[in-house]
């Protein structure tokens, strides 16, 4: 983390710390600072620029990386693991910090999820595993075959959801 000197309000230096995510107006004309990436944190971004998402409950404790379902819970909806084994569980979108049970947490539903790992080049599908993916489909009757994106890397996939098909 690095460090600057500036002229505080008594007419004194101070070392202070730069910012490396905004909470909003109080930290206006504050000195930013990248990320361990090298990116500046999405909070400095107006809401116009930066990813397709949206802060929501979470039903259940989930991973960072994981592939998430937005469900209806009695007029409230919220996010739980997507998952290949049942029809109304589809990817919708996904994490990429953990979120516990109960507790808010953003939702991507489109970009590049950096959190995973263990992918292979190539289309990648959602898996029978909770929240997972696989490089096929789902192949017993009554699973959902569901193309979620591309994998680019290891540790990363592009996610584009594509409308699942039942396996008979």
């Amino acid at each position: 983390m690095s460090k600057y000197v500036e002229l505080n309000s008594n007419g004194d230096y101070e070392e202070v710390t730069p910012i490396n995510v905004s909470t909003g107006v109080s930290e206006a004309s504050k000195i930013i600072e990248t990320d361990a990436s090298g990116r500046i944190d999405e909070s400095f971004l107006p809401t116009s620029i930066g990813p397709e998402g949206k802060n929501m409950v979470a039903s259940e404790a989930l991973a960072a990386g994981d592939f998430v379902n937005v469900w209806d819970d009695a007029g409230t909806p919220k996010i739980r693991k997507a998952n290949a084994t049942t029809a109304g569980k589809r990817a919708d979108g996904f994490v990429k910090a953990g979120v516990a049970s109960g507790a808010a947490g953003f939702v991507y539903f489109r970009g590049l999820n950096d959190q995973v790992s263990g992918a292979v080049a190539g289309l990648v599908f959602l898996s029978t595993t909770p929240g997972g993916f696989s490089a096929t489909g789902a192949s017993d009757a009554g699973n959902v075959v569901q193309k979620i994106g591309t994998a680019v890397s290891a540790t990363e996939i592009a996610f584009e959801p594509q409308p699942i098909c039942v396996r008979v």
